[in-house]
């Protein structure tokens, strides 16, 4: 079932592969409760179970901010059927690596879900990210189906590719 999964995803998403080969654990790499906002720290052994959408992002990318209507849709519509919207702040700019303001950002911009404040890029890094925002879609078995990078758009052609993948990794059977 998880490879026919896979294909599928991979044709829905039907856009440059970025980050990690598929199958890998995405362990979080930060565990002090500084480091994360709304939340204490998660790991994917405590999500088990639960779609995880993985937003990177920065607090001053046009294209993140841009994004936030889709992300906000997505939680809206599917966290009721076990869909987990993690944030990670990684920096791009200078001002990014102050935590104060990316606090800040995380308020101003009213995001409630966890965020992983990822200042010294060891998540980016780990997951082979290349663009802000990258979407990575991990399985309910906390592994790494797909990575797609770039702005979502409501209602844009790759955008509801990406959202089929979500909602197919929702009511595909457990295990």
């Amino acid at each position: 079932m998880r490879q026919a999964l896979l294909a599928a995803i991979a044709v829905l998403t039907a856009s440059s592969q970025a980050g990690s080969a598929p199958g890998r654990p995405a362990e979080f790499t930060h565990d002090r409760a500084s480091e994360w906002v709304n939340s204490a720290p998660l790991t994917l052994a405590q999500l088990k179970g639960k779609v995880v959408v993985v937003e990177f992002w920065a607090f001053e990318c046009d294209n993140c901010i841009k994004s936030r209507p889709w992300v906000e849709q997505l939680e809206q519509e599917e966290a009721g059927k076990g869909l987990v919207v993690i944030g990670v702040h990684t920096p791009e700019l200078r001002d990014e690596h102050d935590a104060v303001k990316v606090r800040a950002a995380i308020k101003t911009l009213g995001i409630h879900d966890p965020v992983m404040v990822d200042e010294d890029a060891s998540y980016w890094r780990a997951m082979k990210i290349q663009a802000w925002p990258t979407w990575c879609l991990i399985g309910r078995d906390g592994l790494l189906l797909s990575c797609v990078p770039g702005e979502m758009d409501l209602n844009d052609a790759r955008a509801t590719r990406v959202r089929a993948a979500i909602d197919m990794m929702l009511t595909a059977p457990a295990g």
